[in-house]
């Protein structure tokens, strides 16, 4: 296998010599151990992995073959934070290197799993919504067509105001089928543009709705330009900026009620199905009184809302189409510190 192969691997791959230092690392290992390749090259692997006195006693027989594949579970550094990992050595033969050491962490191993499980989840509830949705569409439009020619042929105007709340209620339920059923089959509209269009008109609509709540805006200038659909990424950021707000309002004790729009560039993110080695990261953070302990795990499911007034879609929507796009929203919530991630792959545009 050609070295610059190890680079197209999310997991860090170490290289080693006879005497068991670097001889190669890939881009994953730099971005692990928060050192440059030429840094690492020469260093003796041991070092790498702090003071786990065991694995050092360890690796020479290991790098030398003598526990087939060793695999151990250990604490690694990275950038400042103690992070839990799993490490294989494996011997090479016939090779000009002596051993390979794979370093993932544990922390994506659960993370990716979560939002694989998540996505299927979503994909086979919406696509129930939808058939349902479907068959409640035309009888729904019966009743509508109903009321309406009932309401022609009154002549008084009590029972009229009886026809006018069926035909409202119709409509509403409508809308609401329609938001179902929308997204499905329906193709991005691609263009290029910068995310703080999006940011910008977000916190201009959000303001507006929302007068009484401090919004803050924390943007990366170096973020390049993207490309997708407009309009349903600004969808996606409102509903989960809207989503905010209203927890924010819905909550009087709160003495100074704030959100922070931020953008970020993230390197080696998990997203639904994949590792995305530059992503945009636009991140919504609020100070309200967090996301309910019941409605964690089921938060971006249809129709699933902690408020009276909810439909349930805001959030389902938004992780739909940022999906679409290839990313995925995901959000940390405590009282006090709830912030939704809204996580784009970049591609060159």
């Amino acid at each position: 296998m050609d070295v610059a192969s190890y680079d197209l691997l999310s997991t860090a791959v170490l290289l080693l010599n006879d005497d068991g230092c670097v001889e190669h690392a890939n881009t994953a290992a730099e971005e692990l151990f928060s050192m440059s390749r030429r840094q690492l090259i020469a260093q003796p692997v041991y070092k790498l992995f702090g003071s786990d006195e065991a694995l050092a006693e360890r690796l020479p027989d290991a790098i030398a073959g003598r526990f087939g594949i060793l695999r151990q579970d250990l604490m690694v550094d990275r950038r400042g934070e103690r992070v839990t990992a799993s490490l294989a050595v494996v011997p090479l033969d016939k090779q000009p290197w002596k051993a390979l050491i794979e370093v993932r962490l544990i922390e994506n191993h659960i993370l990716l799993g979560r939002h694989q499980q998540l996505s299927k989840e979503l994909t086979a509830q919406r696509e129930s919504l939808r058939n349902l949705a479907h068959e409640v569409k035309n009888p729904l439009g019966g009743i509508r067509g109903a009321a309406q020619l009932l309401e022609a042929e009154l002549n008084n105007d009590a029972l009229a105001e009886y026809t006018s709340v069926i035909i409202a209620e119709a409509d509403r339920l409508a809308g609401l089928i329609d938001r179902l059923i929308a997204p499905q089959g329906e193709t991005l509209q691609q263009s290029v543009f910068n995310i703080h269009e999006i940011c910008e008109r977000v916190s201009t609509l959000v303001k507006a709705e929302f007068p009484q709540i401090t919004l803050t805006r924390d943007y990366d200038a170096s973020a390049p330009d993207v490309k997708g659909d407009f309009a349903r990424l600004l969808q996606a950021l409102l509903n989960i900026t809207r989503n905010a707000a209203q927890a924010l309002s819905e909550a009087p004790s709160i003495e100074a009620p704030g959100i922070i729009l931020r953008t970020r560039i993230g390197r080696q993110l998990l997203l639904a199905n994949h590792q995305a080695k530059l992503a945009i990261v636009v991140s919504v953070l609020d100070n309200g009184p967090g996301v309910p302990a019941a409605l964690r795990d089921r938060l971006f499911h249809p129709l699933v809302t902690g408020r009276a007034s909810g439909t349930g879609l805001g959030l389902s929507l938004a992780q739909e189409f940022v999906q679409q796009h290839g990313g995925i929203v995901e959000f940390d919530t405590l009282e006090g510190q709830t912030e939704f991630r809204m996580i784009l792959p970049l591609e060159p545009v």
